[in-house]
């Protein structure tokens, strides 16, 4: 009975200093003086792209996953520059083409991109670095094996994808983590 009557006078104490009734609160706010409120604005820094542009992203990087490095440039401009967050980059689709075909036949044994999630937006006023257009955000679960260890590396990945006038990508920006790379790549 000794330890039950802690437990009750706590009990009895929270209840007795509990949240005061819905009329008492409503009768508080309704005291508070009246604010006027802002202004209305429209936001037109970006607004929601046609869906075209992540489908064909993602036919794009379907092609990615089964190597055919060809078929996932399809869409993209001769003067396309992929660029890491790392501030390394590759400019030109044949040096974009030429490094993943590189990566394939060297360094990743398979790859697997899964949990994806698509957005595509039309930047009307960049607010910082960013070209204005239309943009595919991308993030993606990857799940890729590398020869020379046999170990696996698992990570999310994200990806911006900009399109020029002509509907094909002409910058890539991806955010991934090196550091799980190199792990993996490590005998």
């Amino acid at each position: 009975m000794k330890k039950m009557m802690p437990g009750a006078l706590c009990a009895f104490l929270f209840m007795a200093c509990g949240t005061p009734k819905t009329e008492e609160r409503t009768a508080a706010v309704e005291a508070q003086p009246a604010v006027a409120a802002a202004p209305a604005t429209s936001h037109t820094g970006a607004t929601f792209a046609d869906v075209k542009y992540v489908n064909m992203v993602k036919a794009g990087m379907d092609k990615f996953e089964t190597e055919d490095i060809d078929g996932f440039l399809a869409d993209y401009a001769d003067n396309v520059v992929w660029q890491f967050n790392n501030g390394d980059s590759i400019a030109g689709k044949a040096a974009v083409g030429a490094y993943w075909k590189q990566r394939f036949a060297d360094v990743i044994d398979s790859i697997d991109l899964s949990n994806h999630v698509w957005l595509a937006v039309d930047v009307k006023n960049p607010q910082s670095i960013e070209q204005p257009g239309t943009w595919v955000l991308g993030w993606y679960m990857v799940n890729a094996r590398y020869k020379a260890s046999g170990k696996r590396m698992v990570q999310w990945i994200h990806a911006d994808s900009h399109f020029n006038a002509d509907g094909k990508v002409d910058r890539v920006i991806q955010y991934l983590d090196r550091e799980a790379i190199s792990k993996a790549m490590k005998k």
